[in-house]
């Protein structure tokens, strides 16, 4: 049943993205250089067009020394992740539901 898994995966980018938001001017950017970083990594081990097709599963995130955030709920979080989702989150900077050693 992938229904509720893409609605999590939807409801995490969406909090990914409104968590960000705030009033036009002081809305921070968003964190390009740290997604960038975690492509780059994926890249590097060779998993990117799988992880793209696929998903990420959080034991292989975990393995590659990714962090959840102190008081950061992931029970709603897919397992694996979709990769849009795990962007949205890089994006998310101080916001992001996990901590990335890349960034």
């Amino acid at each position: 049943m992938r229904i509720l898994p893409l609605a999590a995966a939807a409801a995490l980018a969406s909090t990914a993205i409104l968590s960000t938001a705030g009033t036009a001017s002081a809305a921070p950017a968003p964190d390009t250089a740290c997604m960038r970083a975690g492509m780059n990594t994926l890249k590097s081990l060779g998993l990117f067009s799988t992880v793209a097709r696929d998903g990420l599963p959080i034991s292989l995130a975990v393995a590659a020394g990714v962090t959840v955030r102190p008081g950061a709920d992931i029970s709603g979080v897919p397992d694996p992740i979709p990769l849009s989702v795990v962007l949205a989150d890089h994006r998310a900077g101080a916001n992001s539901l996990f901590i990335y050693p890349w960034c």
